[in-house]
Order: structure tokens, then sequence, then C-alpha cells
């Protein structure tokens, strides 16, 4: 299903897209939209269960795949897990276009983006200096002072001011799945998720949160 909205498409798509095919289908977007052929582009999607490693991933944060395939990536960051239950963004956009080519200030947005739409589900998610992501503070849910798990990754690439990858919000994925690495390279802090921690949405809720969520951030195009 594609939502066209001032020249920036919305694109959800509702059963798992193997990675390998939503990365080729993102690097032939980048290269229309460098083109001019093409509008900027969010693609909602979930992938079936494989772990990436990013440019920074070291081997020896992966500890047990399993029966999980394991892709290396062109994006920036560490090894993290994909699969049913995460709904994930790649987000495609001409940084040039938006007066604002800072990959540093992208980042920041897309951060702002996943902590504004947890906050429609009353959930604080927060920034964390010198850790990429989201992390939920865990005493408000029954954790001890100074726990905190990640909720959200965020792992981009640029080529040419157009970006690619983006997010991935754990909605209701197996979090067992993240015990075969060391997410994101961060071993003293764990992983969560909206439905772990009390708040049972669907797709369909957390998809157009997404959406209301990034006009506040990003403005309407």
């Amino acid at each position: 299903m594609a939502i066209p909205s001032s020249g920036l498409e919305w694109r959800i798509t509702d059963t798992p897209v193997p990675y390998a095919e939503a990365v080729a289908a993102m690097e032939a977007r980048v290269a229309a939209i460098r083109e001019g052929t093409a509008p900027e582009l969010v693609w909602l999607l979930e992938h079936p269960p494989v772990y990436t490693a990013g440019t920074s991933a070291r081997d020896e944060d992966l500890l047990d795949a399993g029966d999980v395939p394991v892709v290396r990536t062109g994006r920036g960051g560490q090894f993290t897990f994909h699969g049913p239950g995460q709904r994930v963004g790649y987000v495609m956009l001409d940084l040039r276009r938006r007066d604002r080519a800072d990959l540093r200030a992208f980042v920041h947005d897309l951060e702002a983006w996943l902590i504004d739409t947890l906050a429609l589900f009353a959930i604080r998610g927060e920034r964390r200096d010198g850790r990429v992501g989201i992390w939920v503070d865990r005493r408000p849910y029954g954790g001890l002072p100074g726990t905190e798990d990640k909720i959200a990754a965020i792992g981009v690439r640029v080529r040419q001011w157009v970006t690619f990858h983006g997010v991935a919000l754990n909605v209701d994925p197996e979090l067992e799945r993240f015990r075969g690495i060391v997410p994101c390279g961060i071993r003293a802090h764990g992983v969560t998720s909206m439905h772990a921690l009390g708040h049972l949405v669907s797709p369909e809720e957390v998809d157009a949160a997404l959406r209301h969520a990034w006009t506040g951030v990003f403005g309407d195009r």
C-alpha cells in the first residue's frame, strides 16, 4: 500500500520482506531519488528472522546465531536482530532538498521520531549519550534503579546525501533472539518491546503513530 503525501511516499508492506530483497529495493530507490525520478520514501515493514551486522560489527558479538541467517550490511552500527513483531522503518530522504545536509542532525531527528511515537502510547523513550538507539528506564515497570533496556535501534547509510536503512522499533518480536548477539555491542543492558512493557498495541496502531509523529519532526513532506 502506497500513500503519497506532498512529495513524500509512505509505503506499508504487510507481509515479511526478505532482508536482501529490501536492501535491493532501497538501493534502486536511492538511485532514483538522486536522479530526481522518484519521490522520497518512508517504508514500514517486517523481515523474516535475520541477524544483520553493520559496518562497526565485531565478530565476537555474534554469540550463537542458531538457525537464523547472518547478513553483513552497509548500514552503520553493529549487530541487531530483525524479525516478525518488529516494525522497521526505512527512510529514504534527500537531505539536500530538505536544506539540512547534516547526518548527525538526521539521526537526532530519527531519535525524536521514535520518542514521539512511543509517547503516543505513554511509553517514555530516551536518548543516552554514547549509545545509539532509544532506551526505556525499567523502574516504572518493576525494574531495579539504573536498569534500562533498548526498545528501538537506529542504523543508517547515506549516499550523496540520500539516506537509507533507518529504524527498528520492537513491538512484539521474539526477544530471546537477541540473546544470540550482543545487541549493538552493548553488554550492560537488555532489550525490551512495547508488549513486554504491557502495551499490547497492534502493528496498525504503531504504523498510524509513526505517521502521526513524523509530521512533528520532519514536517508534512
